[in-house]
């Protein structure tokens, strides 16, 4: 590789340090945020949140990577634009590939480490993932861990304990389920137990109080009663893969006997596709930035600053992928169109830079509003001509 070719290199891949570790940061910060209920509710211990946020970094990473590669190249070649670095190469009568060539090489190695952890790495951790929230919530004691707290078991479940003894025993029970709209039900026990299987919280000395929408309310005293708990822990207990949680071999050759493939074949289908294609938008992006802002230009010209044009057809592209791939679940025609849209835009940002046509939103929307307004012109009824005697 060339000087020239190793400093655009050195700089095009300092910008895209700079672009992605704040954002990713950001956008990993709110993701971790929306799953602290793990803490509150099941009582897991910080070092398990901290292995929970560590989980969800690579299904973010993905995402992140061609968005700071479009800020990193608009960025370096405006700026080398603008201190007519751009134009000190072309008079000198270097090749364009001088420019191109490192930043289609750094875009190539991205979208090769793309491609490694959305297969790979991802997969591995959202099943990860899934089994540490399905065990978090597995067994009841864990959710109620802290005495003298109430704590919510399920959606109108509610629990709390005075005491928690060795063996499984539990002190000062009080339950209260809302769970039915017909009544109300609450529970007082001086005692009570979670049996091993975790399937039913036997309470003793203790009465339950049922409560009608109307506010009638009966009493009725126990020795011994069984709470069933088998819906809760059993359904949370389980880890159920989902077509995004699966690696690429089980997509490309599904298993025929899968419960979730049998009810959702489409989603397995439109996931399948959807990763073949995301981990090209790197190298996408990186020709359309090139397009937009890879040649030298007068700093007098009046136009749309590049890194925003370029981020533009960068959500616009997304946004078109991301809604071919959505389609494929019910639309399989839709595959060969969210193959279509990448190849199409390379092709064009090809043809752009091979004969040195810009591509510019403000010019091309301008040419649009131009030939609307002509359209709508032909359209309108010609006004009446001057009279046979004037001018």
């Amino acid at each position: 590789m060339k000087l020239l070719e190793t400093y655009i290199l050195r700089r095009v891949g300092q910008m895209f340090l700079v672009a992605l570790l704040p954002v990713l940061a950001i956008i990993w910060t709110t993701q971790v945020l929306q799953r602290i209920n793990l803490v509150t509710d099941s009582g897991q211990s910080v070092g398990s949140f901290a292995k929970l946020a560590t989980l969800i970094l690579p299904s973010i990473i993905p995402v992140v990577l061609p968005f700071a590669l479009v800020i990193a190249v608009t960025q370096t070649l405006t700026t080398m634009n603008n201190d007519s670095e751009l134009a000190v190469i072309d008079a000198a009568g270097a090749r364009r590939s001088i420019i191109w060539r490192p930043i289609i090489i750094l875009a190539a190695v991205i979208s090769v480490f793309s491609f490694f952890v959305d297969n790979v790495v991802e997969p591995k951790a959202k099943t990860a993932v899934r089994q540490m929230v399905a065990a978090a919530y597995a067994d009841l004691l864990s959710t109620v861990i802290e005495e003298k707290n109430f704590r919510r078991i399920d959606t109108g479940l509610y629990v709390q304990i005075s005491e928690r003894l060795a063996g499984r025993v539990l002190k000062g029970l009080f339950v209260v389920d809302e769970r039915d709209p017909a009544f109300e039900l609450i529970y007082y026990a001086r005692e009570g137990a979670v049996d091993e299987k975790g399937t039913s919280l036997i309470m003793h000395d203790g009465e339950v109080h049922r409560k009608t929408p109307a506010g009638d309310v009966s009493v009725i005293r126990f020795d011994s009663y069984s709470f069933d708990l088998s819906d809760l822990t059993q359904n949370k207990g389980q880890s159920t893969l989902r077509a995004s949680d699966r690696e690429l071999p089980f997509l490309l050759s599904p298993d025929p006997n899968d419960k979730d493939y049998i009810s959702k074949p489409g989603n397995y289908r439109a996931e399948l596709h959807r990763r073949l294609t995301d981990w090209v938008l790197p190298l996408v992006y990186a020709l359309i930035s090139l397009a937009i802002a890879g040649d030298a230009r007068s700093h007098r010209e009046a136009r749309l600053h590049p890194m925003v044009s370029a981020l533009v057809m960068a959500f616009v592209v997304r946004w078109a992928t991301f809604y071919a791939a959505n389609q494929i679940d019910d639309k399989p025609i839709y595959i060969a169109v969210l193959y279509a849209i990448p190849i199409i835009i390379s092709i064009t940002s090809v043809a752009s830079l091979v004969l040195h046509r810009r591509i510019s939103l403000v010019g091309f929307v301008a040419n649009q509003v131009v030939a609307l307004w002509r359209k709508v012109h032909r359209l309108l009824p010609k006004s009446a001509g001057p009279s046979a005697g004037g001018r």
